[in-house]
């Protein structure tokens, strides 16, 4: 997740989105005064060598938390201040930023087709070793709590400006830098975080009937607002 004051901006990190590649590339344009929350130590060298720029600013200042939340937080015996973490959902940054921010910065983020996005996570997650097959994967748990509609919405409605498609990052780069009003085109790096687990790239090849099915009703949100067939 990114928030950025120099350009007034909002990057709400989705999952299996190439949001990391993303996360690096919006990155390299970002000031000191910015938030960027960590990634793994092997993305971070990656982001740090092409953006020469790391996670910085994360924890929420103490001025940001209302009376009755640091009065919750307290009575929970939670360690504060509290971190922005890499998937927080836009309901939590609405907590944390003043009003002005929230409804001022552009807020976008990335979405993908939900039947390739499953089969990528089903590699990923070495579910063909695990499962046997994707079917066993989906029925026995392997999505639960990967539904990126939850991170970009509030309430049930989306709560972003914008949602680019996965499918076509050469027009988020395009749009990105005429929206910004870069110097120079937004350019995702070379370094691909989390591209070499996938066997089969055509997901049509590894979906059946049945699994097909379960995607389309718990992904029924997405396919619903981006208009995403099989």
């Amino acid at each position: 997740m990114i928030i950025s004051h120099k350009h007034k901006f909002i990057f709400i990190k989705t999952k299996k989105t190439a949001s990391t590649s993303v996360e690096i590339a919006l990155s390299k344009i970002c000031g000191p005064q910015d938030i960027m929350t960590p990634i793994n130590e092997k993305d971070e060298s990656a982001r740090k060598s092409f953006a020469n720029i790391s996670a910085q600013n994360f924890y929420i200042p103490l001025n940001q938390y209302s009376k009755r939340k640091l009065l919750s937080y307290l009575s929970k015996n939670k360690k504060l201040p509290l971190r922005f973490y890499p998937h927080i959902g836009c309901r939590e940054i609405k907590q944390f930023v003043p009003k002005k921010i929230w409804s001022e910065y552009f807020k976008f983020t990335i979405e993908r087709n939900p039947f390739d996005k499953i089969v990528s996570l089903y590699y990923w997650r070495e579910g063909d070793k695990r499962f046997g097959n994707i079917y066993e994967f989906i029925r026995r748990g392997g999505l639960k709590g990967f539904s990126s509609y939850d991170i970009y919405s509030i309430d049930g409605f989306v709560a972003v400006d914008k949602i680019y498609r996965f499918e076509n990052l050469s027009f988020f780069c395009e749009d990105i830098t005429k929206r910004l009003q870069l110097r120079n085109p937004l350019q995702l790096p070379a370094y691909k975080a989390k591209s070499l687990h996938r066997k089969v790239r055509n997901y049509s090849d590894v979906l059946d009937e049945k699994s097909i099915e379960l995607i389309k009703i718990i992904f029924a949100r997405e396919i619903q607002i981006m208009n995403y067939e099989y």
